[in-house]
């Protein structure tokens, strides 16, 4: 089992979302989240006045799937969640992390099947 993380623009939540009900990911968690990478926050304008913002808003998806999932999953939002052909700074990251256990609490099922 794998844990996917996945920092995305919020304005491909829905797609990301629906692209991945299709490919058969039906389970995540989804955090708003703010952070600067490249990007290093943003010069607005706003009435006149330039203001500097820091930290830019995000999105974090984590998704639990068994190994026979997580190369479909990790395509399936790289594909997704990419502006233009080519992508762009600010399009996010993936993170993959080992998962040990996973326990369901309403029948304390364990291991890849509480998945």
């Amino acid at each position: 089992m794998k844990m996917v993380i996945a920092v995305i623009q919020p304005t491909k939540l829905e797609a990301v979302r629906e692209a991945l009900q299709r490919c058969g990911v039906e389970r995540m968690t989804v955090c708003d989240a703010q952070g600067y990478g490249q990007q290093r926050g943003q010069t607005p304008n706003f009435r006149g006045h330039e203001y500097t913002t820091k930290f830019l808003r995000k999105i974090e998806l984590e998704i639990v799937v068994n190994d026979d999932f997580l190369e479909r999953t990790i395509d399936t939002i790289s594909s997704v969640a990419r502006t233009g052909p080519e992508g762009s700074i600010g399009d996010g990251k993936i993170f993959v992390v080992p998962v040990n256990d996973a326990i369901r609490l309403d029948d304390s099922v364990r291991g890849p099947s509480a998945v």
